[in-house]
């Protein structure tokens, strides 16, 4: 009986912004292209993330769920968590408080 994969964990660090989405983006592919069941983002050594920080997110959730993946933020500082709610992406999002949570979701 084959075991099932690990989910993937994601964690960047650090101020996610026009610098650092192509970046992000490059490495999200790379996890999004071997088909994980579940990918959860740390956002716990997140301070700040921008529009485009956000677009590079969007875009590997639906990639992910494109695959039938299931996408998760975990751990948002306040800071994010406030840019988050105020693109209204919070209830775009599925978010928990940290990876642990978000390992344990259904």
């Amino acid at each position: 009986m084959s075991k099932a994969p690990p989910p993937s964990v994601f964690s960047p660090e650090g101020a996610i912004d026009l610098h650092v989405s192509p970046e992000m983006r490059a490495s999200l592919r790379e996890i999004i292209d071997a088909k994980p069941k579940r990918l959860v983002v740390d956002l716990s050594r997140v301070p700040y993330i921008d529009s485009s920080g956000l677009a590079v997110l969007i875009g590997a959730m639906q990639s992910l769920e494109l695959d039938g993946g299931v996408f998760l933020l975990a751990g948002a500082q306040e800071t994010v968590q406030a840019i988050l709610e105020s693109a209204r992406l919070d209830k775009y999002f599925r978010l928990f408080p940290n990876v642990e949570a978000a390992l344990a979701a259904p």
